[in-house]
């Protein structure tokens, strides 16, 4: 889907209209709480997740933790549900045989670093990891989700965006109110300008950080090109390009975790031979390419890059030290 403009407006009209239907939806994950009897592992869980709807940054902040993790000689599984795959799990990724249409795209990223799992039953997933030899679980995504116990939950926040409009789906872009998410929360991570805590009762440490490209230098500066990109918002992809010093010619946004057919990817081609542009994408889109397109568009890889490692590195520590 992509987020309706009124989601970011507080004294959006429909946002109002639709607030009933908001404490519909809190309510709902409320109760699904406070039913469940979540599985404990026998390792540490560490979920990254977030308190809205579409990209926070939340894969390279686990990509981040995975290699953090691994540089401490553990190994660490990660855990997704594969949204926009029909794979329901537990299931093994394989970033060189499976199909984006069964494990989706996320997971394709996650497991050419670490061994990923599908499962849209977390604990089942969790069981079938640890069966498997991980020893710490990192769930991308999942906060939500109450079927598995959570060792270390971070919250990823997206700068510039925000809460929006601080309102519960379909009203505004919040899978929960913050306040509620935030309490079950053990720390955060703003990524990106902005101050979004401002305000807001939080006891846990707050870090700072943002996504930038994987690779050094600047390869693509002075580059024509148009760019697309099919995440939670273009815009900061678009944006991370600019910085680079590359000339967009042109830019065309697709919803987050979007399927490009060939007719999309002939008419993205034929626009950028008009323009005499270079297509570059993110990562999440081109794991998703058919053959015969792979290669027209280069990809860019994402990071994240923390103001200070030792925080997040004192945090997983202390998570460690449980088990």
């Amino acid at each position: 889907m992509r987020a309706p403009r009124f989601w970011s407006d507080p004294d959006s009209v429909l946002g109002a209209l639709l607030s009933p239907l908001g404490a519909v939806w809190a309510e709902a994950g409320r109760a699904r709480r406070r039913r469940a009897r979540p599985w404990r592992a026998p390792v540490p869980v560490i979920c990254v997740g977030n308190l809205t709807l579409g990209g926070a940054g939340k894969t390279p902040t686990a990509i981040h933790i995975l290699r953090r993790l691994a540089q401490r000689g553990l190994e660490a599984h990660a855990l997704s549900r594969g949204h926009g795959g029909s794979e329901r799990g537990p299931h093994r990724v394989d970033a060189n045989a499976d199909d984006p249409a069964r494990v989706g795209d996320e997971p394709l990223i996650l497991a050419a670093h670490a061994p990923t799992w599908i499962a849209r039953d977390r604990a089942a997933g969790a069981r079938a990891a640890v069966a498997a030899g991980a020893q710490v679980l990192v769930l991308d995504d999942g906060f939500q989700n109450p079927a598995l116990e959570k060792d270390l939950s971070l919250i990823v926040i997206d700068g510039p965006a925000g809460f929006g409009s601080g309102r519960v789906a379909p009203a505004g872009p919040l899978r929960e109110p913050v306040a509620e998410g935030l309490a079950r929360a053990d720390a955060a991570l703003i990524l990106g300008e902005g101050d979004p805590l401002a305000g807001i009762p939080f006891a846990g440490p707050v870090l700072r950080g943002r996504v930038e490209p994987a690779f050094a230098g600047t390869p693509f500066a002075g580059m024509r090109a148009l760019a697309f990109a099919g995440i939670g918002r273009p815009e900061k992809f678009f944006a991370m390009l600019r910085e680079l010093g590359v000339d967009l010619a042109a830019t065309r946004a697709f919803p987050d975790h979007a399927v490009y057919d060939d007719a999309i990817l002939r008419r993205l081609a034929r626009e950028a031979e008009a323009l005499d542009a270079q297509m570059i994408c993110t990562e999440k889109d081109a794991v998703k390419f058919p053959a015969w397109f792979r290669g027209a568009a280069l990809p860019v890889p994402a990071k994240l890059t923390l103001r200070d490692e030792n925080a997040l590195d004192a945090l997983l520590d202390g998570t460690l030290r449980k088990f």
